[in-house]
Formats: structure tokens, sequence, C-alpha cells
């Protein structure tokens, strides 16, 4: 079940008095609150919007339109879909985040409304779970249609660093290639995906490569098998355009990060190339820097300088660009997290 955001409180709301009647006129009908229940918990577009709440699309579009207005969301397009989302970096959304959180919800119309949001996730990525299973074999194959990989295996290199590190956490692991690209940097390796079929895939090539310093488990990115702190370095290599939450996906791994720690984030930046929603289950057609850095600071991180890959002239229309982004954690009084030696034990 989705979980409702903590209330602001009274203090952090400073609207004047126009702006409060706006706000509040916006969300005095039935529907749009529903809608901005929604919204509180996870960006949503306007087909998700209607299958949800079983109301047409032009009805839903007015809604929004409304709720736009009165500054209570926002938008972000990404090709020809748009999201919407409650943002707390504004007064209206901290407004709208306050009454959002004054609804019971246990009621049984929220209820039923976040258990078919819930559905909707589980089915989109159930879908990118059979793409993954039924592309397994050839997934290397697929990605190199899109950038040279080896121009970005030569910058994740240089942006992760000489290391050592004692625990390298891969998300969305794969074939296991980003675990074998940085094999000589770590001391324990652990590959995490939902994909049986790619673990297995993964697990062949570790074993052809005899890289048992490598562990792969089968593992949930909105939920992962780890303490607090337990890995010093994480790589999400072209996981987050499969995700319907990316900045959830980033919370959890910053939650796993030990102080002093790195992450590295690998992924196309925006882009118009709609058919990798069809043909490939892409969720999201890429991600702007701002967007990406403004997750890593919610996630409690320090964003670093990023980088862009851009394809080359000659590419054509069907080549996207790739960019890293890092962040780090600022290491506190001690160094690394006591949860590295403890996850460090559990997979040996």
């Amino acid at each position: 079940m989705i979980k409702l955001p903590t209330r602001p409180s009274a203090s952090d709301l400073k609207l004047d008095p126009r702006e409060l009647v706006i706000g509040l006129k916006a969300v005095a009908e039935t529907t749009r609150l529903r809608i901005l229940m929604l919204l509180a918990s996870s960006e949503l577009n306007v087909k998700d919007l209607t299958q949800i709440l079983g109301q047409s699309q032009p009805r839903i579009s007015r809604h929004l339109k409304l709720l736009v207005e009165a500054g209570l969301i926002e938008r972000v397009r990404e090709g020809s879909w748009v999201y919407f989302f409650v943002s707390d970096r504004t007064q209206a959304g901290r407004l709208a985040l306050r009454l959002v959180a004054e609804v019971d919800a246990a009621d049984p119309v929220v209820r039923r409304d976040h258990e078919r949001a819930d559905g909707l996730r589980r089915e989109r990525e159930t879908a990118a779970q059979a793409y993954f299973d039924a592309h397994a074999a050839d997934w290397d194959r697929i990605r190199a249609l899109y950038v040279s990989e080896g121009d970005v295996e030569a910058a994740i290199r240089a942006a992760l660093g000489a290391g050592p590190f004692r625990l390298l956490l891969d998300l969305g692991t794969g074939t296991g290639r980003i675990l074998e690209l940085l094999s000589d940097r770590f001391e324990r390796g652990l590959g995490l995906d939902a994909s049986h079929a790619m673990l297995g895939l993964a697990r062949a090539n570790l074993t052809r490569l005899g890289l048992n310093k490598a562990q792969l488990r089968h593992g949930d990115l909105y939920n992962l098998p780890l303490a607090d702190g337990a890995a010093d370095a994480i790589v999400m290599h072209q996981v987050l355009h499969f995700l319907s939450e990316p900045a959830t996906a980033i919370r959890e791994a910053a939650r796993v990060l030990a102080p002093g720690g790195r992450l590295l984030i690998v992924d196309f930046a925006p882009h118009d190339l709609e058919f990798l929603r069809d043909s490939h289950a892409h969720e999201r057609l890429g991600f702007s820097t701002a967007q990406v850095e403004q997750w890593l600071t919610d996630a409690g991180l320090e964003p670093l300088p990023s980088r862009d890959l851009p394809p080359p002239e000659s590419a054509g229309g069907n080549m996207l660009t790739v960019s890293l982004w890092q962040a780090e954690r600022q290491t506190g009084a001690g160094s690394l997290s006591t949860a590295v030696t403890r996850t460090l034990e559990e997979i040996r």
C-alpha cells in the first residue's frame, strides 16, 4: 500500500489569504481531493488517473488543470506523456500535503484508490519483468543499439574511482556486467535483480569468469534486503527508466549507502523516442540533471558533478545521450558503517 506523506507543520505554510482561498477552492470537490491524494504518493499521468478513478480523460484533464492553476500540483513532460505530482518545494504544495494528511487513510474510497494505484504499478512492473525474461539472452545486444557501451563503461570506471570498495552493490544487475567491469575495485560485490531469468544469465557469466567474490540475489529495488549503511559503493546502471517510482528507488539506495559512500546512476538524458515505451518497456523517457539531483538531495545525499555522453553526430536520430550522476553520503564522526562488515559476513 502506498504511504501518505508526513503532514507539514503549520509554521511551514506561509500563503497569503488569496492563495489560501484559491487552494481550498481547488480541493473543494471530491474527485480533485482524490487526485491530490494519489499525486501526493506518486507521479501519475492522465491515463493512470482515468484507470484508477474510472472517469473520462476530459474530466480528469479538467480537474488536473484546476489543481495546476491553483499551484497545488506540478507537471513535467516526458515525450508525449505528462506526469503530475505534488511538490513540497512550494508553499502551495505544502498546503496540498497538509490537506491530504488530514484525510482518513482508512476511508473506503481512499483505500480503493490506493489499491488500484498499487495494482497499476504492479502491472507495469510485471510487464517490464516479462520483457526482461524474454530478452535475457540478448540484453547486452539490445543496450548496444542505444549507445556505445565501451564509452559508457570507461566513464563508469573513471567516475566511481579506484576504490577499493569493501562492498559494491549493483542494483538491477542484469547480466552482471557491472560486477565484471568493476571486479578489480571491490572486495565483495552483490548484484540484485527482480528477474530470475536475468539472474540466471548473470550467474552463468560470473561462473564462466571465475568471479567468486561477487554474489547475486533476487531483490526488490524498492525494498532492498540490506541494512542501513550496508554498502560503500552503489551503481544503478540503466535501471531508472524501467521504474514507475525512480525517486523511491533512489531513496532506498541512499538508505543502504554508508557514510562516505558513493552512489553512481547511469541512465538516459531526456529524449523523445516513444517507441522505447511500446517496444522495450521503458517507463520514463530519460531524466534531466536537475530532476535527478533533486531526488538525490531529497534522499539526503550530496550531488557531485554530472557528465553527459552524447552520441556521435553521425549516429542519426535513434541514438541516446547517456548521463552519469553521482552523489555521496557525508561522513560523520566515524568512517564506513559497521553494517558493511555485517553484510560482508552474511554474503560470504
